[in-house]
């Protein structure tokens, strides 16, 4: 009986739990809002989002800034930002100083002046042009920079991660060599890429003892190739014994150019060049029959500046942007690659992610280049 007793009484607790909990969900569900139609939310928002931002409605200005232009990795570089700039439906100039500082901050000071919308910058250093960007800042002009050593409140800077640029090179060589022989570095300083690349290049010497430098060189001219051409023949003739030089460490596609065509015409088939950076020129180069060029690390330069737009146009529209982004650089070696000749737009068929970054991209940008095709 006292069994019985227990085992109802607690079904009766149970019974009255249970209710007090349905009638107080029941009045907390009369309590609550109706809830509208979720797919018209969707809509509505989806719309929303897609709709041209308020301050793109208009032509944009955009002005590129250049410390200088050599070879075909800028006149990519160029092409990018001129293609993302029309589809986008507005107009850009293109400023070109030379290798002169002075001529960059000065170019920059004219953009101020001419009140345009945004203004994108290719290398140059902070203590040139610290002064006139923050100038721009402080009038409301959005800046994007690449490959370059800025760190100022509101601005964008984006690179192709020259230490893994770097690194994947030299690790190439130094596994292709068996981790022994000796090379012949192309650098120069002064360029904010080329001081982040030498520093892998240092870790690089630690780390491969028993690779040697025998000979470096570097300088940046309007002729860069050649003025690389006419060097490295020099070292061939001073070290003209198979086994003097295994390998070419060039740190700059325009030195690899130069290279190559030295090795080539000095008939010296065994030393091998790693680069960095491509454009369609380097590509043919390196799927030359018989090629000395057998790997560089790159990013595309037209899908930089693809990205460096999209990046100054969700400034323009007050999105929030990275203070620094770093493009994932790419890996291209000779051997993977077909015998038929490619153009950098047919590379991603054999080097996974070539050109595709899909970075800064917002979803009105689809509307604004359907609006620029209007024009």
């Amino acid at each position: 009986m006292k069994r019985l007793n227990v085992a109802f009484i607690v079904a009766v607790l149970f019974s009255i739990i249970l209710g007090g909990c349905t009638n107080e969900q029941d009045a907390v569900s009369s309590k609550q809002p109706k809830q509208e139609n979720t797919s018209t939310q969707s809509s509505a928002a989806s719309a929303e989002q897609t709709e041209i931002p308020e301050k793109l409605k208009k032509p944009i200005k955009i002005a590129a800034i250049m410390q200088m232009s050599i070879g075909t990795f800028s006149s990519q570089y160029i092409s990018g930002i001129k293609e993302q700039v029309e589809k986008f439906g507005g107009d850009v100039q293109i400023y070109n100083a030379d290798n002169d500082l002075t001529k960059m901050a000065s170019y920059v000071e004219t953009a101020i002046t001419q009140n345009v919308d945004a203004i994108l910058l290719d290398h140059g250093r902070a203590d040139a042009l610290k002064g006139p960007v923050e100038k721009a800042v402080a009038r409301g002009i959005p800046i994007v920079a690449f490959d370059n050593d800025l760190n100022l409140p509101g601005v964008t800077v984006i690179d192709q991660d020259d230490y893994s640029l770097a690194w994947k090179t030299l690790k190439t060589l130094a596994e292709d060599l068996n981790g022994e022989g000796n090379i012949v570095t192309i650098w120069v300083g002064g360029f904010t890429p080329m001081e982040r690349r030498h520093v892998i290049y240092d870790a690089f010497k630690k780390r491969y003892p028993n690779i040697k430098e025998v000979a470096k060189f570097g300088t940046a001219s309007a002729n860069t190739a050649l003025d690389t051409q006419t060097q490295m023949e020099a070292i061939l003739k001073k070290y003209p014994n198979k086994g003097d030089i295994a390998a070419v460490f060039a740190t700059w596609d325009e030195f690899a150019k130069g290279a190559t065509r030295a090795i080539q015409q000095a008939g010296r088939s065994e030393i091998k060049v790693y680069g960095i950076d491509l454009s369609d020129e380097d590509l043919q180069m390196i799927q030359q029959p018989n090629s000395p060029w057998v790997a560089t690390t790159a990013t595309d330069p037209a899908e930089v500046g693809r990205v460096q737009v999209r990046f100054a146009y969700q400034k323009i529209a007050g999105e929030n942007t990275p203070n620094i982004y770093s493009l994932e650089p790419h890996l291209v070696k000779k051997a993977d690659l077909p015998n038929k000749q490619l153009s950098m737009g047919e590379l991603h068929q054999y080097i996974t992610g070539w050109g595709q970054s899909n970075v800064a991209i917002s979803p009105w940008m689809k509307s604004l280049e359907e609006q620029g095709k209007k024009k």
